[in-house]
């Protein structure tokens, strides 16, 4: 009886470890909800906020919209790209920490997203506490199809982006996370349901 009761006490603590290990942000555990759109606010606390490159002189539009599906709600973003003006993109963008402050994504090998969209020409843009100008940040393509899909993009596909060169992509001191439709003309439509670290 004895043993059966420091076996239980054993297994309970070992699965209360296990439970703390995959939800503590930032702690080498393989996957971190940065947001699932059940609430107002990131699983960070922070906001999703829609720009363009009206911000540059572009005149590029956006729509952003919360969608509250039954299955899962989901955010989208909608509008036209214009390469006109010298502009071509726009952004639903997430900030990983406020302040000076910035966020560490070692303990991770990249990005997962849950998304479907139509066309092509859609991009994570990451910036950094190094990337101070707004035309300085780092890119990966993101593969999307009228379907659902999971996408993992790893921190070795992100490469510097148009304008000039750029050190190497430090995950130590990452500050927003955008997902953008970018670089050509079209009209966009891109559904994110799930973001996070893996």
């Amino acid at each position: 009886m004895k043993t059966y009761t420091i076996l239980t006490l054993l297994f309970i603590f070992l699965g209360l470890f296990k439970l703390s290990a995959q939800s503590a942000p930032g702690s080498g555990v393989p996957y971190l909800l940065l947001d699932d759109f059940t609430g107002s606010l990131s699983k960070l606390g922070t906001e999703w906020e829609g720009f363009t490159d009206q911000v540059m002189g572009g005149i590029s539009e956006i729509s952003v919209s919360r969608i509250p599906d039954p299955s899962a709600p989901y955010i989208r973003m909608q509008g036209r790209v214009s390469l006109e003006r010298n502009g071509g993109f726009i952004q639903v963008r997430l900030m990983l920490v406020r302040g000076s402050k910035a966020f560490d994504g070692t303990p991770y090998k990249g990005i997962r997203l849950t998304v479907r969209g139509r066309d092509s020409g859609y991009y994570i843009f990451l910036r950094t506490t190094s990337t101070l100008l707004p035309w300085k940040y780092y890119a990966a393509p993101v593969p999307v199809s009228e379907d659902w899909s999971i996408v993992e993009i790893p921190w070795s596909t992100f490469g510097p982006g148009d304008y000039g060169r750029m050190q190497p992509l430090k995950v130590n001191s990452l500050k927003s996370i955008a997902l953008t439709a970018y670089g050509k003309e079209f009209n966009a439509q891109i559904d994110l349901k799930e973001i996070g670290l893996y």
